[in-house]
């Protein structure tokens, strides 16, 4: 059996441990990531819950309405402010962990890019990585 995905926030109050294989890995381009990341993109692996994915310590959260209509729930270790995990009410076994937050951050492995409508040009990411203008579909 394959080594869960471990992670957290930079201090260590906010964990987790998610088991089985991410169904996506992927860099988002929207302006919701663009503005929580700092940067020109989010990097998450998402995955589907399963009985033996745990998430441990105390967490915040905020929603945001997507683009699309969705609610998104972010949510963030209260004590250090590390964004750590996604949750979409409407599809409570999904949840999508931060590349960054990975113990090993190396075993993230990207396959896409969504919301390249709206990159900023100076957001370069590598190419070959199937790429949507929006969500690609279900």
């Amino acid at each position: 059996m394959e080594a869960p995905f471990t992670g957290g926030c930079a201090c260590g109050a906010l964990r987790y441990a998610m088991t089985g294989q991410p169904v996506e890995q992927t860099h988002c381009q929207c302006r919701d990531c663009q503005r929580r990341s700092g940067s020109g993109h989010s990097s998450w692996l998402v995955f589907a819950e399963t009985p033996g994915a745990v998430v441990s310590g105390p967490a915040s959260a905020w929603s945001v309405l997507a683009e699309t209509g969705m609610e998104k729930r972010h949510a963030f270790c209260p004590i250090c402010g590390t964004p750590v995990y996604l949750a979409f009410p409407a599809m409570p076994g999904i949840i999508a962990v931060t590349a960054a937050s990975l113990d090993d951050p190396g075993r993230f492995a990207p396959r896409q890019v969504t919301w390249t409508r709206a990159a900023q040009a100076w957001d370069s990411l590598p190419p070959g990585l199937t790429a949507y203008a929006q969500m690609p579909p279900a």
